[in-house]
């Protein structure tokens, strides 16, 4: 298999890495206390998961 006779230029590989961005993590809000968690998951502040206790967690 032959290889890249020429070498790319920086401005074309910026070009092409443009779009590898990492874009911000989505957050939702939990049902049960208000705090912000990744969605899908078990609220670390509560322990509450579509309004059902799944975790324990150490109260004040």
């Amino acid at each position: 298999m032959p290889n890249p006779f020429k070498r790319h230029t920086r401005s074309r590989t910026g070009k092409r890495r443009a779009h590898d961005a990492l874009s911000a993590p989505s957050l939702a809000k939990c049902s049960n206390c208000g705090e912000t968690k990744p969605p899908h998951q078990v609220c670390p502040s509560c322990g509450y998961y579509k309004g059902k206790k799944i975790l324990q967690t150490e109260e004040a």
